[in-house]
This record gives structure tokens, sequence and C-alpha cells, in this order.
């Protein structure tokens, strides 16, 4: 075979391979896959992403209305104010009495529905098993889900303290935050402790997220895990309520949910902060652990 008809045959025979590998997407690399911003891009598409962002600014909105339509009451007057008398004093203290009102029940349920919903809806969908042939490694699928979710959650739980801010200041003035006890803050002082104090319910709910994570991977119904972790925040709540438990209650993971109410004060005591903020990452660690766990070593039919 003279070398022209070789460089001939070896021509022909680059155009079949060329025909034989024609459209097919180069072979996946694991530590490449499911990159945080196309994760994040697909959790903003989704209507519920929306849908929370959109209560978070109008529960604001909302409180002001209320306040607005309802009437002067002075029963609590012997007693001495409360937060919801104080509430129309200074943007600060609308911001304060929104975070007070949300933090018990809304905001458990925003955190919940992101990290509940993440891997379950995957598995409602049908569409966990391709991801996880694309290839994408079980640990890092739940990585990158869990720091979409934490980054949501935190946006959305910094966002209700800001909206309220806002709206307080348009409505009710930049005034001094002023305490039950009668204890006074500056405007600007008050709203690094407000800031302050949102950032303690985030680490404070980072329980949550871990419950949330666990029964997420756990079951293919993302109404179940999301369900399930609010229904065992309400269940920690009542039983916090029992004195007769006595220091049994300090273990409870919502005993310090309003231990950042001591940022109201001149003189911060900073102990059940700390440990509430240290009990609720001990919680959220077991909880992402064994959520690592499971879902390492789960059948996925879905």
């Amino acid at each position: 075979m003279s070398s022209g008809d070789e460089r001939q045959l070896s021509t022909r025979r680059g155009h079949v391979g060329d025909l034989v590998d024609g459209g097919a997407a180069p072979p996946a690399v694991p530590g490449r896959t499911l990159p945080l911003r196309t994760e994040l891009a697909r959790q903003l598409r989704r209507r519920r992403t929306q849908v929370v962002f959109a209560l978070v600014v109008a529960m604001p909105i909302i409180l002001w209305a209320a306040f607005s339509l309802g009437g002067g009451d002075d029963d609590g007057a012997a007693s001495g104010p409360s937060l919801v008398d104080l509430a129309s004093v200074s943007a600060t203290n609308f911001a304060v009495f929104t975070l007070f009102a949300s933090a018990s029940f809304l905001l458990v349920v925003l955190v919940a529905l992101f990290f509940g919903d993440t891997v379950a809806s995957e598995a409602s969908w049908s569409s966990l098993r391709y991801l996880l042939a694309v290839p994408v490694p079980r640990a890092r699928l739940l990585r990158q889900k869990a720091i979409i979710a934490a980054a949501l959650s935190a946006a959305a739980l910094l966002l209700l303290p800001v909206a309220a801010l806002v709206v307080g200041s348009v409505a009710y003035g930049t005034g001094d935050l002023v305490s039950p006890v009668g204890e006074s803050l500056p405007f600007w002082s008050a709203v690094g402790r407000v800031l302050l104090g949102a950032c303690y319910v985030t680490v404070q709910l980072s329980w949550v997220a871990g419950l949330a994570l666990l029964l997420s991977v756990s079951t293919d119904a993302p109404l179940g895990a999301v369900g399930g972790t609010v229904m065992a925040s309400i269940v920690s709540q009542i039983i916090d309520q029992i004195d007769d438990l006595g220091a049994i209650r300090n273990v409870l993971p919502t005993h310090y949910g309003d231990a950042w109410s001591s940022l109201l004060s001149r003189d911060v005591d900073w102990a059940e902060m700390t440990y509430g903020a240290f009990s609720a990452v001990c919680y959220a660690t077991v909880f992402l652990a064994l959520a690592a766990w499971r879902f390492t070593r789960k059948d996925i039919t879905s």
C-alpha cells in the first residue's frame, strides 16, 4: 500500500471516529458537577423561593397595617409596656417586635422549607437518580444543596429585620429603641443590636436546618420533611413551658430561642446567647452527620 493510500485510510478512520463520537458530551468530572451557581439558579427560579422572599418582605407591611387598623389599648399600662405596646415607638422597636413575632414559628417554617425540600423534592420528581447518574457524588450533591439552602435561609432571616427597619423608619421614624424595662438605645446602636439578634436567630435555627435535612434524605415526601421539623419545634416549645422539668428544659433545642432579648439592654448578658448558640450548633452537627450517613447508604429508587 502506497503512502498516499495509507494517508487516505487514516483520514477515513478519523472521519468514522468523528461520526461515532460526534455530539457526545465530554465525560463529567465528579468534582465539578452541580456547581453552586447552577443549584442557586435552580432554586431561585422555583416558585416557593420567590413566595418565601415575597412573604418576608410583606410581613412588616402586614404588621404595620395591623397596627394602623387596630385601636389603642391601655390594659397593660398597670403592668408596664410590652413589646407590642412599644412596637410603634420607633423603627427599631418595630423591627424587634417583628423578629420576636416571627422567630418561634414563621422563621422555623422558612428554614425547614429550604432544607426539608431540598433533597426530598428531587426524589418526589424522580430526578434524584438522574442527578446521581451524571454522576454527581452523593456527598457532593448533599453538600451543594445544603450550602445553597443555608444561603437562602440566612438571606431570608436577615432580610426580615432589614425590611422591618425600612418600613418602621417610614411609619414611625428613627427614634431611640425603648425596652420594656425603660432603658433606651440610640438608633444606630439599636440597629446593630437588631441585626446581631437576627444573626443569633440564624445560628440558633441551625438545629432546624440539620433536622430538616435529615428528614429530607429519609423520605420522598417534601411535606413530610418540612412538617416533621416544624412539629418537632412546636413540641419542644410546648415541653419547654413545663416548669416542673427544671434543668431538663435546658437541653431542649428551643429553650434559648429568645436569648437574644438581652441585646435590648445597655449591658448585654452574653451567657444565655452563648449557651443557645453552642446548643444549636451541637444539635445541627449531629443531625447533619446523620443526614450524610443516611444519604450515602440509602437506596435511591426515584
